[in-house]
């Protein structure tokens, strides 16, 4: 079993403001069946009104993150799933409850976590 992050950008939502209120049934629907199918490890969105900092070795805060990264922004569930095909299943899944393409990854196994 591998950990996969299923992820959208927040400039992915583009939805007239009547869709929103389903949008956000079919997505809870879908994580909870992901929940039910035992599958669930976490989901959220990044709260885009709290300000992002970078935090050194040293634990110095800076404001901002990366100037050469891409902001991180949108919503994404983390499932557990025993396939890449059982993870491209589940993604196209959430996206058609976003209404949404999203963006499949897999995590490195690490044994100790």
């Amino acid at each position: 079993m591998a950990k996969y992050l299923i992820s959208f950008p927040s400039a992915a939502m583009v939805l007239r403001d009547d869709e929103w209120e389903a949008v956000g049934r079919d997505a809870r629907a879908v994580i909870a069946e992901a929940k039910a199918a035992g599958v669930y490890v976490f989901a959220g969105g990044i709260d885009e009104s709290v300000p992002v900092v970078r935090v050194s070795g040293e634990g110095k805060v800076q404001q901002g993150g990366y100037a050469s990264a891409q902001p991180l922004n949108g919503g994404f569930a983390v499932l557990e799933l025993a396939s890449r095909d059982d993870a491209e299943v589940w993604a196209a899944r959430i996206a058609k409850a976003c209404r949404c393409d999203q963006e499949l990854r897999v995590f490195v196994f690490d044994a100790v976590s």
